[in-house]
């Protein structure tokens, strides 16, 4: 696979909260120059980035990060916030204490809600898969795909586990024609962002591609 084809899949991606205006610009303009899918930031960076980018990259950012239990209104304003300060697609994390009392009519409610706030900006929901097992993951896959969600996505990378080769090839077959994967958390290697993308990820949520595309560059070179 080319590498451009693998660049275009990645939301490039900076949420440590220790990161500085420089850092983020760093993420900015990698993926300005290197074309990715978007650049994903922490939301108290979104309007200075979104200035800085003038729309040369999508702005992507999080809401009810990491852990996804503050409450649907709390959700659905960080969600308009952030809109109206410049993003582009947003990342929400669903309230796992649902999912574990069994309380899916409530996570598609939510999604509803969020998706109404998002009007046409894009929706990627989390369900952080390392807390799941595979009968939950399944009825997940369900829920965003009723709730009208553009993306399910495997993880936060805030938890104890990021995307696997099975995670994807289990929502790969159970979320509808409509709804699109996105494997965030752990892609160490051009290899394995390869593989997510062969089992049917559409996006890449990771900050290690671009430094191994750059890597390589170095090796062949040619920068």
């Amino acid at each position: 696979m080319d590498i451009q084809d693998i660049l275009k899949t990645v939301d490039h991606t900076l949420l440590a909260t220790t990161a500085t205006w420089e850092d983020i610009q760093a993420i900015l303009d990698d993926a300005i120059a290197y074309q990715t899918a978007s650049a994903c930031i922490p939301p108290s960076y979104v309007k200075k980035a979104a200035a800085y980018v003038a729309g040369k990259t999508a702005i992507c950012t999080v809401i009810g990060f990491p852990n996804g239990y503050s409450t649907t209104a709390a959700k659905v304003f960080e969600c308009q916030d952030a809109i109206a300060n410049g993003a582009d697609e947003i990342d929400m994390v669903i309230n796992l204490t649902d999912v574990k009392n069994g309380n899916f009519d409530s996570i598609e409610e939510e999604i509803r809600h969020i998706k109404a706030a998002c009007q046409d900006h894009i929706l990627k929901v989390i369900v952080e898969i390392c807390q799941l097992t595979e009968e939950e993951l399944i009825k997940l896959c369900g829920v965003v795909t009723r709730a009208g969600a553009d993306f399910i996505k495997t993880s936060t990378g805030f938890s104890t586990g990021g995307a696997t080769f099975d995670a994807v090839e289990i929502m790969a077959k159970h979320i509808g024609k409509d709804v699109r994967i996105k494997a965030a958390g752990g892609i160490s290697s051009l290899a394995d962002a390869e593989q997510f993308i062969k089992l049917g990820a559409a996006r890449l949520g990771t900050s290690r591609i671009i430094k191994l595309v750059k890597n390589q560059k170095v090796q062949e070179g040619t920068y």
